[in-house]
């Protein structure tokens, strides 16, 4: 009886020290955050959520706003990413082929990878190519619009707002470049009337500004540059233009007004690139055209068709139900405005991707200390942060792993908006505060 009675006491003593621990640890938390970001004078001028958690524990260790509802901007994307883990599998599908005696049928399956200039394995094109059957194009399963709700109409000119599409082809963006008397545009197309320039001012020898029309693909030139430049524009999608592009690129004609079917000798998908090859820059550099596609390529593989409105709710009332708080989760990218999500949403799908596909995959697709948006910041801390940065005008937000010196493992989610400064000054002081947990604890 003895025994056992020490033995209850021993177990009482370390259940109490975990429990005072833990209190003291959140206690500390508490001091920092008030010292370190609640008083910084950027962060000060509009509002904050944080949430520490550690997995282990299963316990958060400290929260403030945490169940409050915030413009996340790009930590969107962590939704994004696990949609795209979990539907996609280990390759992206790049096309469906349905093959009969003397054609091949070729439907679109919003694949961002054909024919960008990142990936120099293409498998669909290298099919085309070979082929001696006659290749007609088929609808898609589309049925989303080509940008997305919310979107700043007047950013449709950069480079970073690319269109959405079914069959997304050299990144749905055309590049300009050279000077006065030898402008030069890729991809060209010799069959799209309305694909040309609409004005060349010549101001300068090199080009230095290229505008498109809103609603069609006119482009005005401005030159006036002394050194030679590169700009990309996105040029306005059309399933119908995607597949004039791939004509003149493998050099066939292409039908498009099939209305005759026969029996199929076959159908099958053409997957083109290993999918953390295209989840890695997405998060990385906050590719938003990566994710968007992600979005629609998980909706047609579970759903059947593209709809971005109807994945995000697929997910939020099936795989994601038990969220803490349900966000108002509008696009895969994160540029839209309406996007709203809590720190502790962001807590839970980190967990969430960790015990369903692996912390050391995560590491691999999460930018750390000196990489990607992470470039200019934690680069003492390279290999011990896991996260991804978000930002938009007067919003920005930071979420992911971060392991201690005496390694531990805690997720974390910062997420401000609504300050009058620019988001460096926030930055800066998130990266004091995640610095110091991470020397502490």
């Amino acid at each position: 009886m003895k025994g056992n009675s020490l033995t209850t006491l021993f177990i009482i003593h370390c259940s109490l020290f975990i429990i005072f621990s833990s209190c003291s640890v959140s206690r500390q938390i508490a001091k920092q955050a008030n010292t370190i970001l609640l008083k910084d004078s950027a962060v000060s001028t509009g509002h904050i959520g944080i949430s520490i958690y550690d997995p282990v524990a299963n316990k958060y260790l400290y929260d403030y706003n945490s169940s409050h509802y915030f413009i996340p901007a790009s930590n969107t994307k962590l939704f994004t990413l696990y949609a795209g883990m979990k539907y996609l599998g280990d390759s992206l599908p790049g096309a469906q082929i349905i093959e009969y005696a003397d054609e091949v049928d070729v439907k679109a399956t919003g694949d961002p990878t054909f024919l960008n200039s990142e990936y120099p394995f293409q498998p669909l094109y290298k099919y085309l190519t070979s082929t001696s059957k006659y290749i007609w194009s088929i609808p898609s399963d589309w049925q989303a619009n080509h940008l997305g709700r919310g979107w700043a109409w007047d950013d449709y000119n950069s480079d970073y707002m690319a269109e959405r599409s079914a069959l997304p082809i050299y990144g749905n963006l055309v590049t300009f470049s050279g000077k006065k008397e030898s402008i030069q545009f890729y991809p060209k197309v010799s069959k799209i009337e309305n694909f040309r320039f609409d004005n060349v001012n010549a101001e300068g020898e090199f080009i230095t500004k290229v505008q498109r029309d809103i609603n069609q693909n006119i482009f005005a030139i401005t030159l006036g540059g002394n050194q030679p430049n590169k700009i990309q524009i996105p040029f306005h999608t059309s399933e119908s233009l995607s597949f004039h592009l791939l004509e003149d690129t493998i050099k066939k004609s292409i039908g498009f007004l099939k209305d005759n079917y026969t029996t199929p000798i076959k159908t099958f998908t053409i997957h083109s690139q290993p999918t953390d090859s295209l989840f890695k820059p997405m998060m990385h550099r906050s590719d938003n055209f990566f994710a968007e596609q992600t979005l629609l390529m998980a909706s047609n593989e579970h759903l059947g068709y593209m709809n971005d409105e109807k994945i995000i709710d697929t997910i939020l009332n099936k795989d994601l139900k038990d969220v803490p708080q349900r966000p108002k989760w509008v696009d895969g990218s994160g540029l839209s405005r309406y996007n709203l999500f809590t720190p502790q949403d962001f807590i839970y799908i980190l967990n969430k991707m960790k015990n369903d596909f692996g912390l050391e995959r995560m590491k691999t697709i999460l930018a750390t200390g000196g990489e990607g948006t992470l470039s200019s910041y934690y680069k003492k801390d390279a290999g011990f942060i896991y996260a991804k940065t978000g930002t938009l005008s007067n919003n920005c937000a930071l979420s992911g792993y971060l392991i201690t010196k005496k390694g531990k493992l805690f997720l974390f989610s910062i997420l401000a908006n609504n300050y009058i400064t620019g988001a460096t000054p926030i930055r800066r002081a998130v990266e004091r505060f995640v610095e110091q947990l991470r020397e502490k604890y």
